[in-house]
């Protein structure tokens, strides 16, 4: 389930905590695109550089119409020490039951070093005003996907 989503279909819904325990949820993005980036960890290298760079074009995002929302399964208290750390001006997410990321598919069992775990596949997906998949990135390479986010944006 979740991992057919494909651009043109509808969003599926959200309500989860941000990092202050405030629930927030797609309806409350009614009329703005939204830039929905599940990732693994906090603080971890990858996730960090992806969301610094999230950061880093943050202005060009919102001169976009959108806004930018950080997804991963870490507890509050860990999205305040990631925000505050590196200056993040967007909501972080908590979906600790992986609830929502099973929803959008991006719950998978991942294989490092012959582990099998369960976790976030890095992904991104772009809701337009109306709650339409707009863009969707799967399996994120983090150097440029910033970029590449921007430009579905715009287009």
């Amino acid at each position: 389930m979740g991992s057919t989503l494909e651009i043109g279909d509808k969003a599926p819904e959200f309500a989860l905590p941000d990092q202050h325990g405030k629930t927030v949820s797609l309806k409350n993005f009614k009329g703005k695109q939204i830039v929905l980036y599940f990732y693994p960890k906090d603080d971890t290298p990858g996730c960090t550089k992806e969301s610094c760079d999230f950061r880093d074009v943050e202005s060009q995002i919102v001169r976009a119409g959108a806004v930018i929302v950080g997804v991963s399964m870490d507890g509050q208290d860990s999205h305040q020490k990631f925000i505050k750390k590196y200056g993040l001006p967007f909501p972080l997410l908590s979906d600790e039951d992986a609830s929502i990321s099973k929803s959008y598919g991006v719950y998978k069992e991942k294989n490092m070093y012959g582990r099998k775990s369960w976790g976030i596949e890095r992904s991104t997906f772009v809701i337009d005003p109306a709650g339409t998949l707009k863009a969707v990135f799967r399996k994120v390479k983090v150097d440029g996907h910033a970029d590449e986010v921007l430009t579905a944006l715009k287009s």
